[in-house]
């Protein structure tokens, strides 16, 4: 069965954190729906570093009874040796995500630092990742929910405490690097 992987990352505490939710197809537009309709008016994405405590705490509970299950990759860095430890989160998981036969990974976009995912993943994955029916590409959060998932566990798991815990029945697995 072939997947899609939807990726965001965290970094505190001298850790990066890369998160990928795991949707099966026939999962992909319920759960972008149930996601969309958690918008408040107005509002054009769920970021949960800008939301309150107590919507973050109702979010991250209706998140866990989704169909979805996260990935995280997790390295030690310093603010200068972020972009490091990224591509090599992203590495493992190129590889994690063949092994799962994923059909298409979407990352959220960090605009000019893009290229550095591209660079990486080509290594990954060869010149020509037809042969691999992996297909990547970055885009903005407003335009993918499924990206608010990631960016709502990897911000719980980076909290930790009750924040991890909330978010531990969709973490299915954790790789420290």
């Amino acid at each position: 069965m072939t997947v899609h992987a939807f990726v965001d990352e965290s970094a505190r505490g001298g850790s990066y954190l890369l998160c990928a939710t795991i949707v099966e197809p026939a999962h992909l537009s319920t759960t972008r729906r149930a996601l969309a309709s958690l918008l408040l008016r107005g509002a054009r994405e769920l970021h949960f570093k800008k939301e309150k405590e107590p919507r973050r705490r109702m979010l991250i509970d209706r998140m866990a009874g989704m169909p979805v299950t996260t990935r995280l990759y997790r390295g030690a860095c310093t603010p200068k040796t972020e972009e490091a430890a990224r591509q090599r989160c992203l590495t493992l998981l190129a590889e994690h995500l063949l092994g799962l036969q994923a059909h298409r990974l979407v990352l959220d976009s960090r605009n000019h630092r893009d290229g550095h995912d591209r660079q990486t993943l080509q290594r990954a994955l060869g010149f020509r990742p037809s042969k691999t029916e992996l297909t990547y590409e970055h885009v903005d959060s407003t335009a993918e929910p499924l990206l608010w998932v990631s960016d709502a566990v990897a911000w719980c798991f980076g909290a930790g405490g009750d924040w991890r815990r909330r978010a531990c029945p969709v973490i299915a697995e954790c790789f420290d690097l």
